[in-house]
């Protein structure tokens, strides 16, 4: 797990590595795992930041940990590679499918919240963690369409996941926000139903309304309503981390350097800028 001490970081991406260089406070970045090359070296920039101390967590998004096919042995091999070489202190990967029968989706889809789906889950995060030297936390997503065989509601459905596999939580709180909206739910209903001490580390980003749909977009700033929720976590169990995910638009640096320092005061950590 990620220590209190590393507060706010941000999702590396070469279009910022510049400005994500230069934060002083800066403790720990994500990267996305399939964007490093597994064989080494590290990336000059991330291997420069993991020099001074900070810390880099690889965060999966092709593992397909929620399809009804066991994971590729392959694509497994190589994220616990990527977690290995970067010297990461634990990875992450989401609760989501992104294949089946051999299509590629091209997207993170949702799953039906029913039992089968846990033990798929279950099962394919179970075969990570055998190959993973440090700790494993997976990302529930943002929806925008539930199935209609829904036999659990999120809370159960994430809580039984967790459980049973003695993995971590990576709390999208944008995310959060995003299904609570879609849904008509209080999304507060659902962090006093989460297990908070389990959270490895949380991630904040922007997203935009459209047609009465909020749609999570990581290219737009952070809005009001999610930093609320971030105070309202940190007000029941403050996260040891809490991450700034941006994957395009991107702004000039005095509007990330606000967004990070909205997160440093909704939160309580100290300021990175």
């Amino acid at each position: 797990m990620i220590p209190d001490s590393y507060g706010v970081g941000i999702g590396w991406r070469p279009e910022i590595a510049g400005f994500v260089a230069e934060l002083p406070g800066l403790r720990f970045v994500e990267v996305v795992a399939e964007s490093v090359p597994a064989t080494g070296p590290a990336p000059p920039a991330l291997a420069a930041l993991r020099d001074r101390g900070v810390a880099v967590v690889p965060h999966g998004v092709r593992l397909s940990l929620g399809g009804a096919e066991p994971v590729e042995p392959e694509r497994v091999s190589r994220f616990a590679r990527v977690a290995e070489l970067l010297d990461a202190p634990l990875a992450s990967e989401h609760i989501a499918f992104v294949r089946a029968g051999g299509v590629e989706a091209g997207h993170l889809l949702p799953l039906p919240r029913t039992r089968e789906a846990v033990d798929a889950v279950v099962a394919n995060v179970t075969r990570v963690q055998a190959e993973l030297t440090v700790p494993l936390a997976l990302e529930p997503i943002a929806a925008l369409f539930d199935w209609p065989d829904d036999e659990l509601d999120e809370a159960h459905f994430l809580n039984e996941i967790l459980d049973r596999t003695g993995a971590l939580l990576l709390l999208d709180i944008a995310n959060v926000y995003a299904n609570a909206h879609n849904r008509g739910d209080d999304p507060l209903d659902l962090l006093d139903r989460l297990p908070l001490d389990r959270v490895g580390y949380v991630h904040v980003a922007g997203g935009a309304a459209h047609d009465g749909i909020y749609h999570d977009t990581h290219t737009d700033p952070v809005p009001d309503v999610v930093l609320e929720l971030v105070a309202e976590l940190s007000a029941r169990h403050r996260p040891p981390a809490l991450l700034l995910e941006r994957d395009g638009d991107y702004p000039p640096a005095a509007a990330l350097r606000g967004e990070l320092d909205a997160i440093a005061a909704a939160s309580g950590h100290p300021r990175v800028t």
